[in-house]
């Protein structure tokens, strides 16, 4: 993304602090999320692409990957508001069985999605749930600049921001 030049996978503040936190599936009541402590580098961001959409032209480069769930999907930042901060660009989730969707309108969004106990995953595969969590809020207290709300709204907002992620997406595939 041109907000992040090079090679450069540092991570934003907020995303450094949710790579510190040790997140609980819970047996499946919890958040199935494993942060990156930095962002994917553009070759690995390139194959992994091209895997999931069997394009050896895709190039990855509208994708920013820091994390994964216990399947291999991917949570991302997406580069879908061009010439915008990185920070404002909206969170997707790939999962490892072609489920792909925004889940937040923005970093912002996204760790008020975690702190209402949601992940990328379970956004995409089950739906919003509040399950409030102290440790993300408090996180979310810290960095977010965009008001608190429920999971299910902020996926909801996401979604109408950005309806033809998913299709877009899959039209890559070959």
């Amino acid at each position: 993304m041109s907000e992040t030049p090079g090679d450069d996978c540092r991570l934003p503040p907020a995303l450094a602090d949710v790579a510190r936190i040790e997140f609980d599936y819970a047996d499946g009541d919890g958040i199935d999320f494993e942060p990156y402590a930095a962002f994917d580098s553009a070759e690995e961001t390139a194959h992994w692409l091209r895997q999931w959409t069997g394009n050896p032209e895709a190039d990855g480069s509208a994708y920013r990957v820091f994390g994964q769930d216990g399947s291999g999907g991917l949570a991302a930042l997406w580069h879908g508001r061009p010439g915008r901060p990185l920070t404002e660009q909206p969170v997707v989730y790939v999962g490892s069985e072609g489920e792909c969707d925004v889940v937040a309108g923005n970093l912002s969004d996204f760790l008020w999605l975690l702190a209402d106990g949601t992940g990328p995953a379970e956004a995409v595969l089950f739906g919003p749930v509040s399950r409030p969590d102290p440790a993300l809020t408090a996180l979310a207290e810290r960095h977010a600049t965009t008001p608190r709300r429920p999971a299910a709204d902020i996926v909801k907002e996401a979604r109408a921001a950005f309806p033809t992620f998913s299709e877009d997406l899959r039209a890559l595939c070959r």
